[in-house]
């Protein structure tokens, strides 16, 4: 069976079709029993975003994208959840669906650590960030994302009353990046965040 970075290094160089076959081949090797190789994941993770900088293929890019996504929760970056939100955020924006999607998955998946402490207030805080590091990732985080709907927002998305039936693109998938963000937030802290801002809740 074939290591990660020999996966990713077909990913990245090889035809269109064994470039698809090696990103689901990832997802088969880490759940195998032989994956084992969390050093080689790491790294993979730690280089992600440089490494999408230099894919020129669209259907590249969107191997890449989603190969790393299903490894994404394996980083080693727990005193810095945020290490990897600016490519998180450009990826929000991409044409391609299958490749936003991933990046919400993600983005959602670093918003349990960092909203535990607002979820769960007397469960031991034992992450490697303080809540107050928290509270100023989220609080980022939060205006990033208003700053982008802002930018994708067009008229005719007033007749839609819910994220679901928005029509596909980076307008819908940004909402619901914030939609999760609000819910595990919770309506105090969101307050904050809007009286901080100079917003209207």
């Amino acid at each position: 069976m074939k290591s990660f970075h020999e996966l990713f290094k077909t990913i990245l160089s090889g035809d269109r079709e064994s470039s698809r076959l090696a990103a689901r081949e990832v997802r088969k090797l880490l759940h195998s029993s032989h994956a084992g190789k969390y050093d080689e994941i790491k790294s993979i993770i730690n280089g992600a975003s440089e490494q999408y900088r230099k894919i020129t293929d669209d259907f590249r890019q969107e191997n890449f994208v989603m190969a790393v996504s299903v490894m994404y929760f394996l980083h080693d970056r727990e005193n810095e959840p945020d290490f990897l939100f600016p490519w998180l955020f450009h990826l929000l924006k991409h044409p391609n669906g299958y490749i936003r999607h991933a990046s919400v998955r993600m983005l959602d998946h670093e918003l349990g650590p960092l909203t535990v402490h607002l979820r769960c207030p007397d469960l031991n805080y034992s992450y490697k960030f303080s809540r107050v590091d928290a509270d100023h990732i989220l609080a980022d985080m939060f205006i990033v994302l208003v700053d982008m709907a802002h930018d994708f927002w067009k008229p005719i998305y007033k007749k839609y009353k819910y994220i679901s039936s928005l029509p596909s693109g980076p307008y819908k998938s940004i909402q619901m990046v914030l939609s999760e963000l609000e819910e595990d937030c919770g309506e105090q802290f969101m307050i904050k965040l809007h009286q901080k801002f100079g917003m209207k809740k």
